[in-house]
């Protein structure tokens, strides 16, 4: 079967373009679960044997509706929407970096081969790493910076710039922009991981269709989703630990990498804590997604007409052009003649 960017002629700025903005729209609708996921990943959970729970910013969240509740009862309905603005531009830049080297890396592999096939899965999965390792290198800062956000006590919030510089200010200096980039870059197999079942899942349900409905795009774009959360979802835990503010029992000091996360979760949360905060991220990704996907085929098919009418406009200038260069050199003619 053709690819299907071969049967859709938009190029990679224009996919680019198409993935930027579903994202934006998809995150925007869904942004209260991404504060509540991220809350309750960074807060250290009670264990059986302490007296009082451990907590982050003086407050322990038992579920997301708790989360929620006391959150909206805490900060207000502003809450739920603290850091959206930088999380809104990581996204769209995080996104568009992500559709752009991932239609130029699949093009390319596709143009290369002496036949044009499908790629495998495993080719899906190895372009998809590729494409995401070259977007989180451009915008790993603004992620490292919402997450400050987001995790930022009431009396203490901070706009973008004022939180950046925060991070530059801290022991780490510059580099703690790019804090937690051994882990997305890890990560990067949870966009290849999504893309790649997207791909494989329409060939299965929807073999041969060029353009898919809105509902048909939200189910492939959920279920792929869901299948890379819980996969990937101890490195996410990881990624927002390494990012956040660290916690109070180690007094200040800073993450040096994901494992000794993982470790410190372990110690003092148990395994399982390494899915906490699971239901809101599932939740998210799964709506996300397939708001993504269900915006982008709309996204696709907008661009694909508005980049038909550029090309017919200017197909019609440059004929409208020749023929009056021809009436013209017609008019002049017969002077240069005489």
């Amino acid at each position: 079967m053709a690819s299907r960017s071969s049967q859709l002629p938009l190029p990679p700025w224009g996919n680019a373009l198409a993935g930027a903005t579903g994202a934006v729209l998809a995150n925007a609708i869904v942004y209260p679960l991404d504060i509540v996921k991220t809350r309750l990943q960074v807060q250290v959970k009670r264990k059986s044997t302490d007296l009082e729970p451990i907590k982050i910013n003086d407050t322990h969240y038992t579920s997301s509706i708790d989360a929620i509740k006391q959150i909206v009862d805490d900060e207000g309905i502003r809450g739920l929407y603290s850091g959206m603005n930088g999380s809104l531009i990581g996204v769209a830049s995080t996104n568009f970096a992500y559709f752009y080297w991932y239609s130029v890396v699949r093009t390319l592999y596709i143009s290369s081969q002496a036949s044009p096939k499908h790629p495998s899965t495993a080719t899906e999965l190895s372009l998809g790493a590729v494409a995401g390792a070259a977007a989180q290198l451009f915008t790993i800062p603004v992620s490292v910076v919402t997450t400050r956000q987001q995790t930022q006590p009431k009396g203490e919030r901070k706009g973008l710039l004022d939180t950046g510089r925060e991070v530059v200010h801290s022991e780490d200096g510059w580099t703690g922009l790019w804090r937690g980039l051994k882990a997305s870059l890890v990560l990067v197999v949870n966009p290849a991981i999504t893309y790649g079942a997207y791909q494989r899942l329409r060939e299965f349900f929807f073999a041969g269709k060029t353009n898919l409905r809105p509902w048909e795009a939200f189910f492939l774009g959920a279920m792929s989703k869901a299948l890379a959360t819980i996969v990937t979802q101890p490195l996410i835990v990881a990624k927002v630990g390494l990012q956040s503010r660290p916690p109070p029992a180690r007094n200040g000091r800073p993450f040096k990498d994901f494992l000794e996360v993982m470790s410190f979760i372990v110690e003092n949360e148990g395994p399982l804590a390494l899915f906490k905060g699971i239901a809101p991220q599932i939740t998210k990704g799964i709506l996300v997604q397939g708001l993504l996907m269900m915006t982008k085929e709309r996204m696709d098919i907008l661009f694909i007409l508005l980049f038909a009418y550029v090309r017919k406009a200017r197909s019609a200038k440059l004929q409208k052009a020749a023929e009056l260069a021809t009436s013209r050199a017609k008019q002049l003619l017969p002077i240069a003649t005489k």
